[in-house]
């Protein structure tokens, strides 16, 4: 679910469940029905979505691919999706572990997408199109996280373009915030006193770490 704004333990609350940036105005011309919704859109699948789906499969396989979906999303300032990021949302929900998305699993995809950029666009308090340092640090507390400033910085180093004003896109959001909601359910698993401190030999804890990665 999405975040409530309110503390959720000594380590955070939970993320939301999903938002990604929208596709721009179809790049490829007029839709094609290819072998997928000739009659509309597929039981449980958006109309909306399942229209993006036709747009952005341009080899009209029925399928969508990391290269794609990275032709397709793009942040504020045009750039396009990171690699990183398409390839951890395709992972997600690439139910048949082949690499590329149907209808069903890119509508799921378009869902979480859609609320995350809503999130995004709710911290982006200046709207600039990108968040600040500033911005990150009330956006992750208001998430519920307990983090420090220093470890927003860290992020803020990591994802950001160096600039004299770095700022975050929304896709680096998307993909800090989603390791964030993972690694912290993973935390919780060993956390059973909710005591917000665990042990963990080298081993479990790259386990953990290296499990959850998308």
């Amino acid at each position: 679910g999405l975040p409530s704004g309110t503390p959720g333990g000594p380590y955070g609350g939970a993320a939301p469940g999903g938002p990604y940036g929208q596709p721009p105005p179809n790049p490829y011309g007029a839709q094609q029905p290819g072998p997928y919704g000739q009659g509309g859109a597929p039981l449980n699948v958006d109309p909306e979505a399942c229209s993006w789906f036709q747009s952005v499969d341009s080899d009209h396989s029925g399928y969508i691919s990391i290269k794609e979906l990275k032709q397709a999303l793009v942040n504020s300032n045009w750039s396009s999706f990171n690699d990183e990021t398409c390839l951890m949302m395709i992972n997600m929900f690439d139910k048949t572990k082949s690499g590329r998305i149907d209808v069903y699993g890119f509508s799921a995809l378009w869902k979480f997408i859609q609320q995350w950029k809503n999130l995004f666009q709710q911290y982006d308090r200046d709207h600039s199109g990108s968040i600040s340092y500033t911005e990150l640090q009330q956006a992750l507390s208001q998430m519920g996280y307990n983090l420090s400033p220093q470890f927003t910085q860290l992020l803020v180093s990591r994802y950001c373009p160096r600039s004299a004003n770095p700022a975050m896109q929304l896709d680096r959001f998307i993909q800090v915030c989603t390791q964030l909601q993972v690694l912290t359910e993973a935390f919780r698993e060993k956390d059973t006193a909710v005591q917000g401190n665990i042990r963990l030999s080298f081993e479990d804890f790259v386990t953990m770490t290296a499990s959850r990665m998308l």
